[in-house]
C-alpha cells in the first residue's frame, strides 16, 4: 500500500508500515484505522527531549530510549485490522532497537519495558483511557502518563497480571523508579 487508505478500509500492521512517511501528519492505527494524533507543540516537544536526555544518562547498556516512534501493538493476527500507536518515548531492549534498524519492520509490544506518552489538550482521554487500556492488553509492563498542564506530573502504570495497569498517584517535583530500571526524573525540567 502507498496511498491513504479509502475511508472504512481497515489495515493491518504491513499496510501501515507500508504507507508512505508524512511530513505534514503523525499518524497511528487503532484497530485497523488510520487515525490522526496531535501535532506537537514546541514546548511538548522540549519535555519530550528533556525526558529522554534524563533518561539516556540512566538507563543500563541493555535498553535504549527511541522518541516517536511506530510501535506494534501485536493485539490481532497479522492478516487482521491491527493497532500501532507511536509513543512519545519508548524503552526498548538494544536487540530490539538493532533488529529493526537493520532489518526493517516495527518495534513490538515486547520489546518494550516503559512507553511514556506527554498529554496534550488534543490527546487526553485518550492517552488516559484509551492507550492505558491498549498498553495493559499489549503487555507493556510500564505505562507513564506525562502532564504538562500546570506544574508537570507523572502518573506511573504497572502491570498488574490480569487486571490492567494498577496507576500510582501522581507525583511532581521529583520522580524516582526502580523499575523497569533505576532512574530519578526531574519533572520541573520538563516544563
Amino acid at each position: 500500500m502507498t496511498a491513504l487508505p479509502k475511508p472504512g478500509q481497515l489495515l493491518t500492521i504491513a499496510d501501515y508500515a507500508a504507507l508512505p512517511e508524512d511530513e505534514q501528519y503523525r499518524w497511528e492505527l487503532q484497530e485497523g484505522n488510520l487515525t490522526m494524533a496531535p501535532s506537537p507543540t514546541p514546548p511538548y516537544n522540549h519535555a519530550a527531549f528533556e525526558l529522554a536526555v534524563q533518561f539516556r544518562t540512566q538507563l543500563p547498556p541493555d535498553l535504549m530510549v527511541v522518541p516517536d516512534v511506530d510501535l506494534d501493538l501485536t493485539l490481532a493476527p497479522a492478516d487482521e485490522p491491527g493497532s500501532a500507536r507511536r509513543p512519545d518515548l519508548v524503552v526498548v531492549t538494544r536487540t530490539a532497537f538493532d533488529r529493526v534498524r537493520d532489518g526493517g519492520g516495527l518495534l513490538l509490544a515486547t520489546d518494550a519495558r516503559l512507553v511514556v506518552e506527554l498529554v496534550s489538550p488534543g490527546s487526553r482521554r485518550t492517552d488516559r483511557v484509551v492507550k492505558h487500556g491498549e498498553y495493559a492488553d499489549a503487555g507493556i509492563p510500564h505505562y507513564w502518563i506525562v502532564d504538562l498542564e500546570g506544574r508537570p506530573s507523572l502518573v506511573a502504570c504497572q502491570l498488574a497480571e490480569g487486571f490492567g495497569y494498577q496507576d500510582a498517584p501522581a507525583v511532581t517535583g521529583r520522580f524516582s523508579a526502580d523499575e523497569p530500571f533505576p532512574v530519578t526524573v526531574d519533572l520541573d525540567a520538563l516544563g
